[in-house]
Formats: structure tokens, C-alpha cells, sequence
């Protein structure tokens, strides 16, 4: 496996910013090293292109004819390797160097067969997911097709736009018409690419939010209500915690909007370690609150939790997503190189870890994030500066991704989170 050669580019008209983006993919397919003919295409555009997605795709299927399958969605914002592109006309293409034997390109009108099925002649392994928000029962659909899968693990995230939602899903396999809805481009529903076995991937998942208190036990509920937590109300638990005084009216709401909840599975295991730092792990799922319920001195919740499940009230912090995307990119690396040097949770690299991240690039051939939009440069500190954190923690390795309105890993929908997922070269 080469390195995956990625092109993106901003530009009012569409039409330029694909030019642009066809003239690097074919300087860098001519390059060492990197894959001349890669069968598979990931697109993410801006909404300002959401209008012109069926033109963008079959201009870029005419101009790029190797390039068999493509999958993608839009976002408000998308990424590259080291730069971010918000509220701003943009494309982004990484072409994958993967055998047709590989990987499916699925969506609604061409699904990913259930496994176990026999005479399927393709077994998912892990898939990458773009899906609608809008779509019912979606929870429930991303837990079902993590089932098709073998490993149960699916990264990606929730299409993100402000005027039209589309996905790409087109593949060559596909030769019914009734399989082509829009020529690839759809809305509504999940699309994605799900790959086989052989495909090496790393994915790991990143918090935004920190606790700003224990972590409790939901002992009584009604719905999305949360009446109690370790038998006490919950509301009140509510306002200790976040110093929250309701006779202070316009104080106590400022507060109450920065204030979310951060949710674990009953009997699930808590990482100490991370609560110890005031981290989330990945087991973890980041939901607002919606409501006060005065008179039963409960808090309303955008979730439905069941009693057991484990709660923390938590806020989002710059400094707590910044230690925790490093976090996950050295683990990443030290999975990728056992014997190399480990960086500290809130370290920041020097120069030789600069240089070990190099050497780690050179195993890691493309990557995959997908980062809320709610995060980005601005929520770091400075335009691009999420992605930058990414480029320096693993070196200059060709990245993509987009702003996701919910982020999707193993079978859970997260919010104020980032999924990271490196392809690898075979050892």
C-alpha cells in the first residue's frame, strides 16, 4: 500500500477549485511512493458547494477515470492535512490505494449485506459511516450496522450543512441505474465504505469536554428526565457542582448553556486514570442539557438514559481537548512503534519526538478526521489550529476529513468530539 495522494483547494467557483484539486492529485500519483492508480475517492466539500454536489462529482469522475468508487459527504467545515477550511467554498479529495477486493462503497439503495450471509463475496470489517442527522431512529441504525461488521467498529460522522445535506456514495459495482440515485449523490439516510479484513487501520476517539465534577449513578429517571443521582435530586446535584444560583437569573443561565452532561453505559469501566485529570475516555458521550424540572428537581437531558448509566456534569475546555487530542495521536503513534518515545498526556513534542513522529509518518499512508463543528481553530485558539495539532503529534501524513454535526465510533453517536483513524501500510 502507497501513500494516499490528497489534493483540496477554496475557491468561489466550483469548477476552479476542482481544477486545482485534479492538478495536484495527478502531480502527486506521478510522484515515489505514492499511488498512481488508487481506486477509491473520498470527497468532502463546504456547504457553499452543497448546490453544485452532482456537477462536482461527475466532473471529478471525468477528470480522474482510475478513480473508480467515491464516498463523502459536506460539512460547514472541512479539513486537509494541517489546514481547516470554514465558512468558505472547498473541496477536499483523498484517493486510497486499496484493491477493489478491499473495500464496498454501500448506501441505502446499495446496502452492506448483513454478515454471515452466504455468496456475499465481500466480509466488512470496519466500515467508515456519513449519515444524515435528520434520519429516524438513527442511533439504532448506526448500532445495526455496526453489526454488519466484524469487529463491530465504525468511525465517522453526521453530514453538517446549512442549506442542502448531501452524501456521495458511487461505485462502478453498481450498474443497475436504479443504484445510481443522482449519479452518487443523495440525501438523507447513511452511506460510507466498509473495508476487509487486510486493511490496517488505527482509530481512536478524543473529548472535548472535561468533568467539572464526580462522576454519579442515575438511580431515578422518567424519559429524558434525570430525577435522581446517587439518590440524590438531580438537580441539585446539579447546581453544588456547577455553582449555579437560580436567584442570579441571567448568571445561572449563562451557566446552565455551558453545561453538559457526560453519559458512560451502566456496568461499564471506568478509566481512573483519565477521571484523575479531569478527562473523558472514549466510553463516554457528551449530550446537552435541554430543561429544569423545578417541581421534581429534576434536569432535562438530550438523551434517554436508563438507571445505572453513569453521569458527569462537564464543560467544554479548550485546554482539556487540546491534552486529550494529543493524547490519542501518541497513542497512535505508540501503537504504530511500540519501542518509541511516549509523550505525557499534556506534554507538548520537542524536536526529536518531532523527529519520531516523521518516522511514524512514513508507516501511516492517509487519515481520516472527523471533528465536530462546534471545535476547529477557533475552539483551539487560532484558525486551523486543531489540525495542526493533528500534523505535528504524526508528522506530514496525507489527512481529510470534515466538521461533523454528531461524530460517529464503534456504535456511538458523540458530540464535542474528534475521531482520528490512520491507514497503514501492511507490516
Amino acid at each position: 500500500m502507497k501513500r494516499f495522494p490528497l489534493a483540496h483547494a477554496t475557491h468561489p467557483q466550483w469548477r476552479m477549485a476542482a481544477a486545482l484539486v485534479v492538478a495536484q492529485l495527478r502531480a502527486q500519483m506521478s510522484l515515489p511512493g505514492h499511488a498512481a492508480t488508487p481506486p477509491l475517492g473520498l470527497l468532502y466539500i463546504t456547504d457553499h458547494y452543497a448546490a453544485h454536489a452532482r456537477d462536482i462529482l461527475g466532473y471529478l469522475s471525468d477528470e480522474l477515470p482510475e478513480i473508480r468508487d467515491w464516498a463523502g459527504t459536506v460539512g460547514v467545515g472541512i479539513c486537509a492535512t494541517g489546514v481547516e477550511y470554514f465558512d468558505e467554498p472547498a473541496m477536499a479529495v483523498m484517493a486510497c490505494d486499496l484493491s477493489p477486493q478491499q473495500y464496498r462503497v454501500f448506501s441505502g439503495v446499495a446496502p452492506l449485506p448483513a454478515r454471515g450471509l452466504p455468496d456475499t463475496g465481500f466480509q466488512a470489517h470496519t466500515a467508515l459511516i456519513h449519515a444524515d442527522g435528520q434520519t429516524a431512529d438513527l442511533p439504532e441504525l448506526v448500532a445495526e450496522m455496526a453489526s454488519r461488521t466484524a469487529t463491530g467498529y465504525l468511525f465517522g460522522g453526521l453530514s453538517s450543512s446549512r442549506g442542502a445535506s448531501v452524501q456521495f456514495a458511487q461505485s462502478d459495482r453498481d450498474t443497475a441505474s436504479s443504484l445510481k440515485p443522482l449519479d452518487g449523490v443523495f440525501a438523507g439516510g447513511m452511506s460510507g465504505v466498509a473495508f476487509a479484513s487486510g486493511v490496517q487501520l488505527v482509530s481512536r476517539v478524543t473529548q472535548g469536554a472535561r468533568p467539572i465534577g464526580a462522576q454519579h449513578v442515575v438511580t431515578q429517571v422518567d424519559g429524558n428526565v434525570v430525577l435522581a443521582l446517587d439518590g440524590q435530586p438531580a438537580l441539585g446535584v446539579l447546581l453544588e457542582e456547577a455553582g449555579i444560583d437560580l436567584n442570579r437569573t441571567q448568571e445561572a443561565m449563562a451557566r446552565l448553556r455551558s453545561t453538559l452532561v457526560g453519559l458512560s453505559a451502566p456496568g461499564g469501566q471506568d478509566d481512573a486514570r483519565l477521571m484523575a485529570r479531569r478527562q473523558f475516555g472514549d466510553a463516554v458521550e457528551v449530550r446537552h442539557i435541554i430543561g429544569l424540572d423545578p417541581a421534581r428537581r429534576g434536569v432535562a437531558i438530550a438523551d434517554r438514559p436508563p438507571t445505572g448509566t453513569r453521569l458527569a456534569f462537564c464543560e467544554r475546555h479548550v485546554d482539556a481537548a487540546r491534552a486529550d487530542l494529543v493524547r490519542i495521536c501518541t497513542e497512535i503513534r505508540e501503537e504504530l512503534e511500540p519501542q518509541g518515545v511516549s509523550v505525557g498526556v499534556g506534554g507538548s513534542l520537542g524536536p526529536d519526538e518531532e523527529d519520531s513522529a516523521a518516522q511514524v509518518s512514513r508507516e501511516i499512508v492517509g487519515a481520516v478526521y472527523v471533528s465536530c463543528s462546534g471545535r476547529g481553530g477557533p475552539h483551539f485558539g487560532g484558525d486551523s489550529a486543531e489540525l495542526q495539532v493533528v500534523r505535528r503529534a504524526l508528522g506530514d501524513v496525507p489527512l481529510i476529513g470534515f466538521f461533523a454535526g454528531g461524530e460517529i465510533a464503534r456504535h456511538h453517536l458523540y458530540g464535542y468530539t474528534g475521531v482520528l483513524t490512520v491507514f497503514t501500510a501492511a507490516a
